[in-house]
């Protein structure tokens, strides 16, 4: 078990209400994903959906539960990690968009966007 710095992005403090606003925007993600990876299990498709909630909900609770990491890096994962979720659903999807992966891409791209101002406000 690492030690706490007691300054910087992985500094113990208390989270902001733009982590908690991210926090809850990987969670409202991931539980559609966690919903949609039990309509379609045990397909691939399902899985996949299930992998991709793993991965929301984990970084979330990575942040939530302040676990000892760098914070930074975390973000930069969880960005790369939500646009790769929209080109994705884009590849496996187009034409035919439905109303709840709209919804649920504004909500990551909302996500990406605290994800970036977090990145750019702890590289300063």
């Amino acid at each position: 078990m690492g030690t706490r710095q007691t300054t910087g992005p992985t500094a113990s403090t208390s989270l902001s209400s733009l982590h908690w606003l991210g926090i809850a925007l990987a969670l409202a993600t991931g539980v559609l994903h966690l919903y949609l990876g039990a309509l379609f299990v045990p397909s691939g498709l399902g899985i996949s959906f299930v992998v991709a909630a793993i991965g929301f909900v984990g970084g979330a609770g990575v942040l939530a539960l302040d676990i000892d990491v760098s914070r930074r890096p975390l973000y930069a994962l969880g960005a790369l990690w939500t646009l790769g979720q929209i080109v994705a659903w884009y590849v496996v999807n187009a034409p035919d968009f439905s109303t709840l992966g709209y919804v649920d891409k504004a909500i990551q791209v909302g996500l990406i966007a605290v994800l970036v101002v977090l990145i750019r406000r702890d590289g300063a």
